[in-house]
């Protein structure tokens, strides 16, 4: 396959924190209103030194936003999804899934945590628009085979793969061009990252060994597997156009100082969205960023004053949601296949065997993966051309 080059200079690291998947079904969600909120504001304990005085906690001292290596928390029209670490899975959420498991609901899907560890790629790259990013950052993956999460903010990309594909993940898209550096002392101040990105984020939600089947050779070859494979299980992409989204960020003045205004009006504005659910919203969470929303235009009421979020209120984004619960676990290329749609012949590009598109007239989409569905998210004036692209072709497929 050919070297990338137009993404030779991404920073891309492995963060260092093992995460578990969590898929909450909706019809649940109030049990897991609790958990969440703990997830997302943990109860400090007061630790005593020998001395009888309290000793102050070192986490305290670090914005609430910055304290999870990695942490994500989706609510769509299919489900709530959770990424966090393994400790915290089983500290928050295990006790509820076991408890609800053990009530007379058989009627009812049950809440799951994923078995098998992931580990997270993350990825900072400027300049580049966000179907090209999705694009040439998933096919060397799907290429190899290796089934991923691939999940877009405000600022960076980050891609969840099995923790045992790690090396695999690493020779894929070395092969490619991609670096690896070795710390995130590589990355920019988070307080000098001011800049927008366009917004992205795939679905198997238990991990298996990659399918029997060889790998395909051709980039033709991976797409036309995923859209053959998307229509033999009747996946359906419906686009939920009665849902406006918006890109957002937390201000990073906000979030420096504890006892700001701001910063009390962005926690406030999220416990009520997971007190009262929109019908859309992601909330990405890392040590080296502000916190990242995406969530509908609706609900920004909930945020007080205009300026507590970062970000153009005025660009809406609609997402075209694809349920993968009825694919394997092992399905591979389902983001590389639809960016490759969008990106291609019906998109706008061009199609070939290699990685060499022409993105001018390219359809601009992000992909939110959550459990067990995934998000096309694409500007709203570009909607009617990603649905004729998800449409066209041998292999198009049926759009809602």
């Amino acid at each position: 396959m050919e070297r990338s080059t137009t993404l030779m200079t991404a920073q891309i690291h492995f963060i260092d924190d093992l995460v578990s998947l969590i898929n909450i079904p909706l019809a649940q969600y109030t049990h897991y209103v609790q958990p969440l909120l703990q997830l997302l504001y943990p109860v400090e304990e007061q630790k005593v030194g020998a001395d009888g005085q309290p000793i102050q906690n070192v986490e305290s001292t670090v914005p609430w936003s910055n304290q999870h290596p990695f942490l994500n928390i989706s609510i769509t029209p299919i489900e709530c999804s959770v990424v966090c670490s393994r400790s915290l899975a089983r500290k928050y959420f295990e006790p509820v899934v076991s408890h609800m498991s053990h009530l007379k609901m058989q009627d009812r899907v049950q809440a799951s945590i994923s078995k098998e560890d992931f580990v997270v790629v993350s990825v900072e790259g400027e300049g580049l628009e966000a179907s090209q990013r999705v694009l040439e950052l998933t096919t060397p993956l799907a290429m190899a085979g290796i089934s991923i999460f691939f999940i877009t903010t405000y600022f960076s990309d980050y891609i969840l793969v099995p923790s045992k594909s790690r090396d695999q993940v690493i020779r894929a898209l070395e092969d490619r061009g991609f670096a690896f550096v070795k710390s995130a002392e590589a990355y920019v101040n988070a307080g000098a990252r001011h800049h927008q990105r366009h917004p992205s984020s795939s679905s198997s939600f238990e991990y298996a060994p990659p399918p029997s089947t060889p790998p395909p050779t051709t980039i033709s070859e991976l797409q036309a597997r995923t859209f053959s494979l998307l229509n033999r299980r009747n996946i359906v992409p419906e686009v939920q156009r009665n849902i406006r989204l918006i890109q957002c960020a937390g201000r990073r003045d906000s979030l420096n100082s504890p006892s700001s205004a701001k910063h009390l009006e962005l926690q406030i504005g999220l416990m009520k969205c997971l007190l009262h659910p929109p019908q859309f919203l992601s909330l990405t969470l890392v040590e080296s960023e502000d916190a990242s929303v995406l969530l509908e235009k609706d609900a920004l009421h909930v945020f007080g004053s205009d300026d507590v979020l970062l970000g153009s209120k005025e660009n809406y984004l609609v997402p075209i949601i694809l349920d993968l619960e009825p694919l394997p676990f092992e399905a591979t290329g389902i983001v590389c296949g639809v960016a490759g749609k969008l990106v291609g012949p019906g998109g706008g590009g061009g199609g070939g065997t290699g990685l060499h598109h022409s993105f001018n007239d390219a359809v601009e989409m992000n992909y939110l993966s959550t459990a067990k569905s995934g998000a096309i998210i694409v500007d709203e004036n570009d909607l009617e051309r990603a649905v004729e692209a998800l449409r066209q072709g041998e292999f198009g497929l049926d759009v809602l």
